[in-house]
């Protein structure tokens, strides 16, 4: 789209990333203005709920810059946020929507490196267009699969696993033995989509009470499946049945 100016967040850690914003700045360094800074005192203190909130009101594209990998201020913060990038990412591959964000690192004396940075994903997103979440014809379908993105990333079981995913692959048990990261991989990723048909079934059962049936038809999957995350939502506390329709329970959202 020719005329397309795209919308951009950008999260600058303070003590480098923002610090070479502003050195691009004294330099006179040229880049295009479309990125709106959000200064935080660390990458790791971005929480994944801000990329999600910030998509879902249209946003074209969110940028995170920190300081590079060993120079943290806080010596382990882009570690973090790394790790909690990474499982963003893997949310979003959900609904076509992972390249619309960025992580990378920039250090207080890189003007021009920053500048450099911002022309690139400003020139990438434009030639992706517009978000369908934005304007008066957003995509309502999309915006219920962000949402409940959003909701599932909060869990304290997706939480566990991004808080705990370097002490398990990077360091020995008390066995002298590591996870593997291939199989660290396949529980992380089975423990995505298990919390996005989760999540998904919560605000389907916000709307109204619905039969496994229903929910299956909705989410696409198996009945069987939709069973066997209703009994741990139930666990959960978060649904119950309260009628029964024939031979078909009918659950809602405690």
């Amino acid at each position: 789209m020719v005329n397309f100016e795209p919308r951009i967040l950008g999260f600058l850690c303070n003590w480098c990333s923002y610090a070479g914003a502003d050195l691009a700045g004294v330099s006179r360094i040229q880049y295009p203005p479309n990125m709106r800074v959000i200064r935080v005192m660390c990458s790791g203190r971005v929480d994944p709920k801000f990329i999600f909130e910030g998509l879902l009101q249209g946003l074209d594209g969110i940028f995170i810059m920190g300081c590079h990998i060993g120079d943290c201020h806080y010596l382990e913060g882009n570690y973090e946020a790394e790790k909690k990038f990474h499982m963003v990412k893997k949310f979003l591959e959900f609904i076509g929507m992972q390249n619309r964000v960025r992580l990378d690192w920039v250090s207080a004396s890189e003007g021009a490196r920053f500048g450099e940075l911002v022309l690139e994903f400003v020139n990438h997103i434009k030639s992706l267009g517009p978000s369908p979440l934005s304007g008066v014809d957003k995509d309502k379908s999309l915006e219920f699969k962000l949402k409940a993105i959003e909701r599932a990333a909060g869990t304290s079981r997706i939480r566990a696993l991004v808080g705990r995913e370097r002490k398990i692959t990077e360091f020995e048990n008390v066995y002298g033995e590591k996870y593997p990261m291939d199989k660290f991989e396949g529980l992380f990723n089975e423990a995505i989509r298990d919390e996005f048909i989760r999540a998904s079934i919560l605000l389907f059962l916000e709307k109204e009470p619905q039969s496994i049936k229903n929910l299956a038809l909705q989410l696409n999957i198996d009945s069987s499946e939709v069973l066997e995350n209703i009994v741990v939502l139930k666990g959960r506390a978060q649904v119950d049945m309260s009628e029964i329709e024939g031979i078909s329970p009918i659950y809602i959202r405690t």
